[in-house]
């Protein structure tokens, strides 16, 4: 099984991150920001990745350190999961609706790291969360899993639509990236024999 388990400390936050690849979409969150539970929790039903986290960040001050650096952790833990990403598909995009929000996203497990995020999200706070945080989840974890990611609203005007739409569709599209293709047998999906 593909696993990884990613203890991260640091003056503003304490994380302990447990994921499988190849779960069921069980999962445990308690990153002490509701709305991101929330999120992570569609992320892994809809990715069918099992995750377990755990942060204790300094959320007196704000959100932001917290959601930064789960963004890091998860990134580390697909790094670490894939190893050198043998046998992966690589590649994996979905359009998804929520309601009236149309997202699509698109992924590549490329060895480099870039984030397109092309989200319009119309109010400030879903609840007491700062919607402007999603983007900086997002490249913590791309700057960490080495993956290129766009993501693309095509239609939508709710907030929290928007950011769902966002999640679950980043977590479809990871879930066929990751996905192993029995076609490649033990190869690396690219010509220069590296990723």
């Amino acid at each position: 099984m593909r696993k990884a388990e990613i203890v991260r400390n640091t003056a503003e936050t304490r994380i302990r991150l447990n994921l499988e690849l190849d779960g069921s979409g069980k999962s445990v969150i308690d990153s002490g920001v509701g709305f991101l539970d929330h999120m992570l929790t569609l992320f892994a039903s809809h990715g069918r990745f099992d995750l377990e986290l755990v942060c204790e960040g300094d959320t007196q001050v704000d959100d932001h350190h917290s959601v930064e650096d789960i963004g890091i952790a998860l990134g580390q833990a697909f790094a670490q999961a894939l190893g050198d990403k043998r046998g992966i598909v690589r590649y994996g995009s979905m359009i998804l609706p929520m309601d009236e929000a149309l997202i699509l996203s698109a992924v590549d497990l490329s060895g480099r790291d870039h984030l397109e995020y092309g989200l319009d999200v119309p109010a400030q706070k879903v609840g007491t969360f700062d919607t402007e945080l999603a983007e900086e989840f997002f490249l913590g974890f791309v700057r960490n899993a080495k993956a290129t990611l766009h993501i693309r609203q095509l239609a939508g005007h709710n907030s929290h639509h928007i950011l769902e739409g966002a999640f679950k569709s980043v977590a479809r599209s990871l879930k066929t990236a990751v996905a192993i293709d029995p076609s490649l047998g033990d190869e690396v999906p690219s010509t220069k024999g590296t990723l």
